[in-house]
């Protein structure tokens, strides 16, 4: 009997560089080894000089990251990927650019976690959403979520902009008590606002990691799931 090979995953990271080193350790651990032979081969560009999608979704002023990333998809490719995730929520607002410059199947993250909310987690009317201002200003879940008749619950914008405090702290490599305590109270803010679950959409949160006082799906953690089984032949990309 002839062993199916292995596909190889391109990840397209660096967006922040710790939160795609977080992704990498999430598939490792999610990896069922014996050996060193058992782990998923990962060609990762993890490249902090993507443009900021801050300066480009938020602020408005800032260089398009959409050809930078295409860049990094071709070269993924290239060098031998077999599918390609991009390590980011915010990010895939560029998700397009990658997908029409690259010949092999990209990972889309917010259609994975949407699908996975639906059929996973059908009794939770509100879903409370952790993630950077940028991906309410796209709409990437908000759209998904709208489709299948699930209701995203977003921060007070008081509470959005304490969010993206910590998200920039985090980047910085602060994860002290006080931007713990402050994603707490994001959290209750959520609570408060009807959220029976919350999703962390933004790798730097999932980086941060902690226990929350409301019960939390991660998409990192289903992204490196999905690497898993699609690199392990048990799915198809």
């Amino acid at each position: 009997m002839t062993e199916t090979k292995e596909r190889i995953v391109g990840i397209l990271g660096g967006m922040g560089p710790e939160a795609t080193v977080d992704l990498m350790q999430r598939i490792i651990r999610l990896t069922p080894a014996l050996d060193d032979a058992d782990h998923i081969r990962c060609i990762v560009d993890n490249n902090p000089k993507v443009p900021s999608r801050i300066k480009a979704i938020i602020e408005g002023d800032g260089e398009d990251p959409g050809p930078c990333m295409a860049d990094m998809g071709r070269r993924l490719e290239s060098w031998g990927a077999d599918f390609l995730v991009i390590a980011c929520n915010t990010a895939h607002y560029y998700y397009d650019a990658v997908r029409h410059a690259v010949n092999i199947p990209v990972i889309n993250l917010i259609d994975l976690v949407a699908d996975h909310v639906n059929n996973d987690f059908p009794d939770h009317g509100k879903i409370g959403i952790l993630a950077s201002p940028a991906v309410a200003m796209t709409g990437l879940y908000a759209k998904r979520f709208g489709k299948l008749g699930i209701e995203d619950v977003w921060p007070d914008p008081d509470h959005q902009a304490r969010l993206l405090s910590v998200i920039k702290e985090i980047k910085k490599g602060n994860s002290g008590a006080t931007v713990r305590d402050d994603y707490q109270k994001v959290c209750d803010n959520l609570i408060q606002k009807g959220a029976t679950l919350v999703l962390i959409a933004c790798t730097e949160l999932s980086a941060l990691g902690g226990t929350l006082p409301i019960k939390a799906i991660d998409a990192a953690e289903i992204l490196a799931l999905e690497i898993v089984r699609v690199a392990k032949n048990r799915k198809q990309p």
